[in-house]
């Protein structure tokens, strides 16, 4: 018998019918004699309602009342899908995340799971319930309602496996596992049977959309068997893998593309320029991750940085750096949005020295300007105007994929 924590994100739950649905499959996995707990996302479109609600009373809400509001989402679907399973004949709970003992960060918007008290749980699955999780939430230590983030129900899931030491845990959602690029981009992306975890935690921090960076990232940290399927047709998925030996045959594994980028840039005036220490302390004191830096030279008296934050941080990280003109020694902070990020990941770039020239060298042939670039051991990324995002993805796939990595 083994025991398996199985996510399912919005569009899975999006319906009395897909609620239905999930409930099979739950049961069909208890059926076989495994343990079940399962962490849910809220309805589709629900969180988005909810904001929406929001913003009408105040275009910028407090964020301790927006979590508040925003946590009945997953509270409305772990009860139905709890009932959902009573009625065919099976024990199950629904728990809110301060009745499983989530304790995380106050970080409201942005919280991080701090530590899992697993008695509640424990107790359940000796009963034989099916314990069904609210994912996406947590209390801090002053009882607050807290929620992780866009995404953070995978990261529930993953913390919620490693406490439990599950023997897998399972991410089903509304693709049947990990592409070598979005299929919505381009229709002739691979599906991967298995990738290392560091290509997808690569992947999930420059754009791709299957799984929640931090999740990925809590996989890492307490190695938690990590499996992608599809709640509309599961099969075997992918699998994250942390034998990185076995994936060293593929040069790349991946091309992720993000929309949700602004870059910023920090401009000085002869003889000074802006403090790039300073500048990266004021948006850690924020929790704001600035990615891409490259320092700038527009004229011979204007010397300054530009980097790139994601969209949700723009118009705080703007403020900030405004408010903070003369601490940071700058004239003034300009921004543009109309750029989009794309990359290659994959861990054999380690000892192929040529990924670099023909990525390059692809984008130039399409004619796509490159805005600022980065790289790392197993990543090459790029800024471009958001228009060329679709063609350099497209134009990047066929480069390095040729045939099928299945």
């Amino acid at each position: 018998m083994a025991l398996f924590v199985q996510k399912f994100g919005g569009t899975s739950v999006g319906s009395l019918e897909r609620i239905e649905a999930v409930a099979e499959l739950v049961v069909k996995t208890r059926q076989q004699g495994h343990q079940v707990v399962v962490v849910l996302s809220a309805m589709s479109g629900e969180t988005n309602r909810l904001i929406d609600m929001a913003r009408q009373l105040d275009t910028r809400p407090n964020s301790r009342e927006l979590d508040v509001l925003l946590t009945t989402g997953e509270q409305v679907s772990v009860a139905l899908l709890a009932m959902a399973i009573i009625k065919r004949g099976h024990s199950a709970i629904s728990l809110l995340a301060d009745q499983v003992g989530i304790q995380t960060t106050n970080h409201f918007g942005k919280a991080h799971i701090e530590r899992i008290d697993t008695k509640r749980l424990a107790q359940e699955l000796e009963h034989n319930r099916i314990a069904i999780i609210a994912g996406f939430q947590g209390r801090d230590n002053e009882g607050n309602i807290t929620t992780l983030g866009r995404g953070g129900t995978d990261t529930t899931a993953v913390e919620l496996a490693a406490a439990l030491k599950a023997d897998e845990c399972q991410i089903f959602t509304d693709v049947d596992g990990v592409y070598t690029t979005d299929p919505r981009i381009e229709p002739k992306a691979q599906r991967l049977a298995c990738i290392t975890c560091d290509e997808m935690l690569s992947l999930a921090g420059l754009g791709a959309k299957v799984l929640h960076l931090r999740s990925v990232e809590a996989a890492g940290r307490h190695k938690v068997p990590l499996r992608v399927l599809s709640s509309f047709s599961p099969d075997a998925g992918t699998l994250i893998t942390y034998d990185d030996n076995s994936m060293l045959q593929r040069v790349v594994s991946g091309i992720a593309a993000s929309r949700d980028e602004v870059q910023v840039t920090v401009i000085g005036s002869m003889p000074h320029v802006p403090n790039l220490e300073l500048i990266e302390a004021l948006c850690t004191e924020n929790n704001i991750a600035i990615d891409m830096i490259t320092q700038t030279q527009q004229h011979s008296e204007k010397i300054g940085y530009a980097f790139t934050v994601h969209s949700n941080d723009h118009l705080q990280v703007i403020e900030i750096l405004q408010s903070n003109l003369g601490y940071i020694r700058a004239h003034h902070v300009e921004s543009y949005m109309d750029v989009a990020k794309v990359s290659a990941v994959g861990l054999g770039m380690k000892s192929n020295c040529t990924v670099t020239g023909q990525f390059f060298s692809a984008l130039a042939q399409e004619g796509i300007k490159t805005l600022m670039d980065a790289s790392s051991e197993i990543k090459v990324s790029v800024l471009v105007e958001e228009k060329y995002l679709e063609l350099a993805v497209r134009t990047l796939h066929a480069t390095f994929f040729s045939e099928s990595t299945e």
